[in-house]
Order: structure tokens, then sequence, then C-alpha cells
């Protein structure tokens, strides 16, 4: 996993240089498309295997983030960061990982995702024939047992990590929703 990225953040410090010599001939917001489109779009493609990674695995895609986020805005090297990423509305890559996973599930639960993965991941339905359980009436993911590390990082293990997928009261479940493909 290292290898992906290390690979990932290579391409996206590439594009970061190229578009650090033209940021003079751009306009600002023509440089924070073209940071979006091509630095953001690599670190998006396959984040949800980035689940249970350790930090010091994904220093390097958050390096490249923090380096586009810097370009983007024209900061210097000792601005924070942190403040940068919410004008931008960008997640920190940790958090982004959580929040696709946790995307992927709602859409997974709803029946708006692709049929295989929606096979992988079992929640726990209200059946009349048998008796009443608590996790019946949660709409809790059934667990799955893992024995290996490699296992847990799997999409139908890890992504029981990240709570149930139960929407808010105030959002309506209406099936005239947008098919979203995961």
């Amino acid at each position: 996993m290292k290898h992906h990225v290390s690979k990932t953040a290579s391409a996206c410090f590439y594009h970061i240089h190229r578009l650090r010599q033209i940021r003079h001939l751009v306009s600002r917001e023509v440089l924070t498309q073209l940071m979006t489109s091509l630095v953001l779009s690599r670190l998006d493609y396959c984040k949800a295997v980035l689940a249970g990674l350790p930090a010091s695995t994904l220093a390097p895609l958050q390096h490249a983030q923090n380096a586009a986020t810097q370009l983007a805005l024209g900061l210097d090297g000792r601005s924070h960061i942190s403040t940068a990423l919410q004008k931008l509305h960008w997640l920190p890559v940790k958090y982004h990982v959580t929040f696709k996973i946790a995307t992927i599930m709602h859409q997974t639960f709803h029946h708006r995702c692709r049929l295989y993965l929606s096979d992988l991941v079992m929640f726990a339905l209200a059946n009349l024939n048998v008796r009443q359980l608590r996790s019946s009436t949660t709409r809790a993911a059934a667990v799955k047992r893992s024995r290996t590390q490699f296992r847990r990082r799997a999409f139908s293990v890890a992504a029981l990590a990240y709570g149930t997928v139960s929407s808010p009261p105030s959002v309506p479940s209406t099936p005239t929703q947008p098919s979203v493909v995961c």
C-alpha cells in the first residue's frame, strides 16, 4: 500500500510543480480549478482502499494536499493549513477517507450502489418470523469477523467501523433521488 501512496503523492507533486510554473499566467480561480482537477482527482482515486492505514502511510498524501492548498491560495509555508482547507471546502485526507466510506455505506443501505457492494454488507433488518432484537430496529450493519490485519481493511469489514448508516430524521429517504455509482 505504501507503493500506491508514494506513486500517487509523486504524481500530485509533479502536477503541483507544473502548476507552480504557470501560476502567474492564470487567475486564482482558474488555478484552484486546475488544482482540483489535476491534483485532488488523483488524491480521490481509490480513496476507500486507504481505510485503516496508519497516519504515517497517509502523510505523503496529506503533504501533497497541503502543498496544493498553499499554491491555490498563494500562502507561504508557515501559514495554518486547516483554515485554508476550510476556505477551499476540502477535507483532510484522513477525514476524506472516512467520508468516502460513510457515503458508500449510506448508498449501499439505500440500494443506490452497485450490486457487488451491496452483497458485501449485510444489514440487520426486522424479520416478522424471528424474535425481535434491538439491532433489527437500529439499521446497523452486521459485523463480519476477521482474523488478519489485511482482512480488517476490506470494505465489508472496514466500513462497519464508521458507524451505522441511519440518516437524520430531517433527511427523507426517497427512491426518486438519482442513482449514484459508488
